[in-house]
Formats: structure tokens, C-alpha cells, sequence
């Protein structure tokens, strides 16, 4: 199949683009600045030359918008809306224009829509989209606007022959440098990955083959559109996320952190507290019902699979730089 993927150069760009290719698929990237082969320019914003890819392609894959990783100043907040929902547009717009448009739009989204929850779990039937919980800060509300307005950019977009899933996804774990499971692992080996804030919050996840798995599943399923979660079968609050990463690394301890120190953390790296503090306990009901299988439905098994691979990259990395491969 020929895959086309706007915004398709970050980490689950990445992830994706490789397992796809390894299963034999033609991927093209669109990005503001090609410099591989496969990589053709666009703009996120307006209709051009990249729209002739779009056509006659079997499967769109749209992953474009602002990082998340960042503080959540009111600018970096709007660049995440126009972003998201503008590049949403266009691509609807290269979809319907196309004389053989692609027969599925997979647009991807955020289980961050789901509200703040300690308690039931959130699946695409019976969860609680979020926005108007007690207590808790203001713009986490404008995220969940951000998620909703992404999703409705791809919903009234008129491509009737298009098949169209929104992929509510929970964090991507894989072990590329720079990613989400990078910067835990870090603070891990640190010593600083104990319990932040007590650590009841719930993390959502998945790990980046069965997250590639996943989406190559929804591909070919032609009888699911929508929202499909794309998370593990077993969130686990904050304090359990940590515990087993650091078994699996194999750091004795993590230090806590309260409330204040997240911000001065979150400060520092110049990111955000919700992406710490939020509970985002999301399950993956319709994937299960579906008959998806996890490679990795718990995470101290896809922890410690993670590790292994990090370990593995590394022994590699040395080896190369000793003349041994």
C-alpha cells in the first residue's frame, strides 16, 4: 500500500514510518522540510504540489500539530489549536479534492479528551469526555477544546469515500532517544523517579509496536471508523508507572516530588505539570472488542522489553564506536 503521513517526522512519525516500511508499505512524508528520500514539502496550512501524493494513495495517516512538549504559555496553546485543526482541514481538503481519494483518513487525536479520573475507567462508549472537571487548573479545559476541535475538523470534512478514524492515543512508549520513555528512564536513573504529588494520577500508555500494530489493524479493518482508543489494557496510577520502571532499569529508588517541585521540574524542562499531574485512565474498548491483540498489555513486561531494547541500542552504539561492527 502507498502510506501518506503529514507530520510524519517526530517520534510517532518515526515509529511509525519504520514499522510500516518493514511490512513492505510505500511511505511518503509530508514535512515542512524534506531532506530524506520519501519526504515531500508542505506547509500544513495551504493546498499544494504535496496534494498529487494524497491522490491515488490507499491511506492517509495525518499525525501534524505543535508538540505538546512545552509550557502551556496562551500562545503555545493557540499554536496547538491552529495547528491541529487547521492541518486537519487541509488534508480534508487534499482527501476531497483527490480523483482517487484514499479509502481511510486515520487523523490523530489525543486521550487527553477524556476527563480527569481516579476512578472508572474511560473507553469510547461510556467515558467521560473532560473540560468541565472540579479543581483542577483552567487550561487543562483548553486541551480537552483542543482534542474536541481537532476531531471535528476530520469529522466535517466531506470525504465520503474515505473511511475516517480518529486515534485517541495515550503516550508512546518506545525507546528512541528523545521520546517520552527517554525522558522517564532519565529521570529514573536519576533518582528522581518516585511518586509525584502522591502518584495516584493514572497513566495511560502504549508501547510503539503494539501502537504501530494497532494502526496497521485499524487500516485494514474497514468496518471501524471513529474514535478508537490507541492505549494499553492496564493504566496504572503514576506511583506503579514509576516503580516498575525503575525495576526494570533497575534503580532501587525514586525520590517523591510534591506539587511544587512537578512545576520547577516541568519549569526546567520546559514543559508542562498536566502532562504529569492529569489522570488519564483510558482503556482501549474498542480495539479489544474488535479482537486487537497486546503484544505488551501490562506495563512492567513492556517496561522491562523497553529497557532491553535501550540496553541492546546502546551496546551497539559502543560497539560501532570501537571498530567492532
Amino acid at each position: 500500500m502507498k502510506i501518506v503521513i503529514p507530520g510524519g517526522t517526530g517520534q510517532v512519525g518515526t515509529i511509525l514510518k519504520r514499522e510500516l516500511a518493514e511490512a513492505g508499505h510505500e511511505v511518503v512524508v509530508l514535512t515542512r522540510r524534506p531532506v530524506r528520500d520519501g519526504e515531500v514539502r508542505w506547509d500544513g496550512e495551504t493546498l499544494g504540489p504535496w496534494v498529487e501524493v494524497v491522490d491515488g494513495s490507499d491511506v492517509v495517516i495525518n499525525l501534524a500539530g505543535r508538540s505538546v512538549n512545552c509550557r502551556y504559555t496562551q500562545a503555545n496553546l493557540r499554536a496547538m489549536m491552529d495547528s491541529r485543526v487547521r492541518s486537519a482541514e487541509v488534508v480534508g481538503e487534499a482527501v476531497a479534492a483527490a480523483a482517487r481519494p484514499p479509502r481511510a483518513w486515520l487523523q490523530m487525536s489525543t486521550a487527553t479528551v477524556y476527563a480527569h479520573s481516579f476512578v472508572a475507567p474511560n473507553d469510547e462508549t461510556t467515558g467521560v469526555l473532560g473540560g468541565d472537571e472540579a479543581g483542577v487548573p483552567g487550561y487543562w479545559g483548553y486541551s480537552v477544546e483542543i482534542a474536541k476541535a481537532w476531531e471535528r475538523a476530520q469529522e466535517r470534512a466531506d470525504t465520503p469515500h474515505t473511511r475516517k478514524v480518529a486515534l485517541r492515543a495515550a503516550m508512546v512508549m518506545s525507546p528512541d532517544r528523545g521520546g517520552v520513555f527517554d525522558v522517564l528512564l532519565r529521570l529514573a536513573r536519576l533518582g528522581l523517579g518516585g511518586p509525584v504529588a502522591g502518584g495516584g494520577q493514572y497513566v495511560s500508555w502504549i508501547c510503539d509496536r503494539d501502537f504501530a500494530r494497532a494502526v496497521q489493524f485499524l487500516i485494514e479493518r474497514d468496518d471501524l471508523d471513529g474514535p478508537v482508543n490507541l492505549a494499553a489494557p492496564e493504566p496504572l496510577p503514576q506511583r506503579d508507572f514509576m516503580r516498575a520502571l525503575r525495576a526494570a532499569w533497575g534503580v532501587p529508588v525514586g525520590l517523591p516530588a510534591t506539587k511544587w517541585m512537578a512545576e520547577l521540574g516541568a519549569f526546567a524542562l520546559r514543559s508542562d505539570t498536566e502532562l504529569l499531574l492529569k489522570s488519564r485512565r483510558v482503556v482501549p474498548g474498542r480495539l479489544l472488542d474488535a479482537g486487537f491483540s497486546f503484544d505488551h498489555a501490562g506495563w512492567p513486561d513492556a517496561a522491562a522489553n523497553l529497557a532491553r531494547r535501550v540496553r541492546g541500542g546502546r551496546d551497539v552504539t559502543r560497539a560501532m564506536a570501537d571498530g567492532m561492527v
